[in-house]
This record gives C-alpha cells, sequence and structure tokens, in this order.
C-alpha cells in the first residue's frame, strides 16, 4: 500500500553476515550498525542487539562491546525507508595543510558543518568522502563549530583515529585558537578551570557553567589589546563543547559575534564595520603522529575576513 507524502518501505533482507575489517575494527558494535543501517531509527537498532538478533561470531553482545578485524557480525533483517536518491553532498574547497596515508589536516572555512546533521544536509565529512570516493575510511578526529574557522583533522585509518582519539584524552594535542573578545582583557595570562553542562533551554542546547557538569579547562594569552577589545590565543586543556565560547562569556568577555553566548547589540553594531561572523579561529595544533610519532607542528593563518576587521578595528 503506497501513501502520498510516506516514504515507501523496502522489503526485508534476509539474516546477513559481514566480516568486520581492519579499518573498521575498534568501534562499538551499536555505533558500527547505526553507520552502516542507514535509515533505521536508533531505538531499532539498540532493540536487536538488546534482543540477542545481533551477534558475533554466533555470541549474543552488548551495546558497548567493541569490534575487532576478523569478527563475523550477524545482522537480522531490517527494513529501511527508501526516500529516494539523496542529494550529493557538494564539492566544498577544503585547503589541505597537511596529508599522508594516516590523517588529513584541513584548513575549515567559517559557514560549513563538519558533519551533516541538525538541519544541515552536508559538511566537510560529506564532502571529503564525495570527492574521494576511492577512500575506503574517512572519520572525523574532532569537531569545530559551523562557524569556527581553522584546523580540522581526519582520519584515513582506524588506527589513526584512535591514536588521535587518545592523544586528545590524554592532553596529547597542544590546540590553540584565535579569539576577538569585548573589552579590555585585564591578564597576560589566566588559567579558567570551570566545569561544562550541557542543558536543553527554549532556543535550543546551550552549554553552562555548572558544578555538576564535566571539568573544563582553558588558559588564555593576551596577545593585543585595544580601548574596547581584546585578541586572545586560547589553550584548549580540555575539549568540552563551546568550551573557549562559554568560558569567555563567563569571564565578561564574550567572543566577538558570537550569536549564542555573546552581546548581541554588540554584535549587531559590529556587523555593520564589517564582522559578519564569530571571531574564533583554530590557528594551530602540535601532535605526535598517531602512527610514526613524528612531531607535526600545523599552523593556519587568520582569516582575510578576521584579519581585516582586527586591523581596522
Amino acid at each position: 500500500m503506497s501513501v502520498e507524502g510516506k516514504a515507501a518501505v523496502s522489503q526485508a533482507p534476509a539474516v546477513r553476515w559481514i566480516d568486520v575489517t581492519e579499518d573498521e575494527a575498534g568501534q562499538r558494535i551499536d555505533n558500527y550498525l547505526i553507520a552502516r543501517l542507514k535509515g533505521v531509527p536508533k531505538s531499532h537498532v539498540y532493540r536487536i542487539i538488546r534482543g540477542g538478533e545481533v551477534r558475533i561470531n554466533s555470541k549474543r553482545v552488548q551495546a558497548s562491546q567493541k569490534i575487532a578485524a576478523g569478527d563475523r557480525v550477524r545482522l537480522p533483517p531490517v527494513r529501511v525507508a527508501e526516500r529516494g536518491d539523496p542529494e550529493p553532498a557538494p564539492h566544498y574547497r577544503l585547503p589541505v595543510l597537511f596529508e599522508d596515508e594516516w590523517i588529513i589536516a584541513i584548513d575549515k572555512p567559517s559557514g560549513i558543518a563538519v558533519h551533516g546533521g541538525s538541519g544541515v544536509a552536508h559538511g566537510v565529512i560529506e564532502s571529503l568522502r564525495a570527492m574521494r570516493p576511492e577512500a575506503r575510511f574517512l572519520e572525523l578526529a574532532h569537531r569545530l563549530d559551523r562557524e569556527t574557522s581553522g584546523i580540522l583533522l581526519v582520519a584515513k585509518k582506524r588506527s589513526a583515529l584512535t591514536g588521535l582519539h587518545e592523544a586528545l584524552r590524554s592532553r596529547g594535542m597542544d590546540k590553540r585558537y584565535l579569539a576577538a573578545v569585548a573589552g579590555r582583557f585585564r591578564n597576560e595570562r589566566q588559567r579558567v578551570r570551570l566545569a561544562l553542562a550541557k542543558r536543553d533551554t527554549a532556543e535550543g542546547k546551550r552549554v553552562s557553567v555548572s558544578e555538576s557538569g564535566q571539568d573544563a579547562e582553558t588558559v588564555f594569552h593576551l596577545v593585543e589589546r585595544r580601548d574596547d577589545r581584546s585578541l586572545l590565543e586560547a589553550e584548549l586543556l580540555t575539549g568540552r563543547t563551546h568550551q573557549i565560547r562559554v568560558h569567555l562569556a563567563h569571564l565578561k568577555h564574550p567572543v566577538l559575534g558570537d550569536d549564542k553566548y555573546g552581546d548581541f547589540e554588540l554584535n549587531k553594531s559590529l556587523r555593520k564595520v564589517g564582522l559578519k561572523r564569530m571571531f574564533l579561529h583554530a590557528a594551530r595544533l602540535g601532535l605526535d603522529h598517531p602512527v610514526t610519532h613524528e612531531r607535526i607542528q600545523l599552523e593556519s593563518p587568520l582569516p582575510a575576513d578576521l584579519k581585516r576587521f582586527w586591523e581596522k578595528a
């Protein structure tokens, strides 16, 4: 039966057995299935795991179990909504700062999401996959906000992704951002340790300072001070969502152009003099290569729009 405006439903396939490749190894089984079963609700994925319909090497699994190369995964019959041919991902201009057989460092432009979702059909990772159809594995190692420009790491192999995630957890990456903020920042160097928690509001998801939240630590270094604004280098010691933005807003020095945590009236006046977006840029990143262990130093110059605004500010 067909109903206009409703997605057609395909015939459920038979039970499938999938052999895990080396590039796929290390993932949790729930994440592996969610990525593989496009169009299947997450709630259904967890239901078939709990019900024992998903098996690894003929054994029942927990959602948190990790898969290994050579594992045989049993997938039960599932119905997937057919929504027609998806719109192809655009080929964004993505300057490459560094690339080898394990990782790519992209100089992400402002205004492009790192991945699709939340009203955005495609982002950097979808565009990169569309431009490199021969690539068997491309995954984001971390995130940048849509308006934030600068250095973004993408793993080309599962082993590299695992190594990059470990470096992030163990503070093995030196991540530096440039941020222009409201007011005269008084200290040459200021260390901020304020826990952050996510919450739902009428305007959507927000992050706020909360004793019950996750530990978050940033070191701010003064680069230049003007009469009514300052340029800072933010050194991320942890990587919480919106960490720099929320820490600076709490200090009463919001990031210029920040439409979520900033000074809205100030932002309106700044748009008239050339600042059309948030002044936050991922400028430098130092890390030991996750496979070769050689030291890599990456730099992204301040984009022309931000440089032009600051120079005439």
